[in-house]
């Protein structure tokens, strides 16, 4: 069975930095697409980006441009959210998701992690 697990949440002031990664077991290979997505405290969920993991490409939401960089490692499975310059509305539980359907959209996820909290004080 397949699972995406997440780990390297937390507690960081304003200003500071966190990377948060999501391992892929159950697959050989990671899925071509996949991405992270939020939901803060009365919030929908967003989408905050996704990689294409046979090319690289990458797509972030305008609101983490700059800061935030996926990236992944294929010999361990694992994608990985570096995220700078962090701000209280940052705040969040951060998902890993993924999916072989095309395209690489949030609205075809299909994979999801357990969820790891984010929270950034002022």
């Amino acid at each position: 069975q397949v699972q995406l697990v997440e780990s390297g949440g937390g507690s960081v002031q304003a200003g500071g930095s966190l990377r948060l990664s999501c391992t892929v077991f159950g697959y050989t290979y990671m899925p071509y697409c996949m991405g992270w997505v939020r939901q803060g405290p009365g919030k929908e969920r967003e989408g905050v980006g996704y990689i294409n993991t046979e090319t690289s490409n990458t797509y972030y939401a305008d609101s983490v441009k700059g800061r935030f960089t996926i990236s992944q490692d294929n010999a361990k499975n694992t994608l990985y959210l570096q995220m700078n310059s962090l701000k209280p509305e940052d705040t969040a539980t951060y998902y890993c998701a993924a999916t072989h359907k095309w395209p690489c959209e949030m609205r075809n996820y299909n994979l999801w992690g357990q969820g790891t909290q984010v929270t950034i004080s002022s």
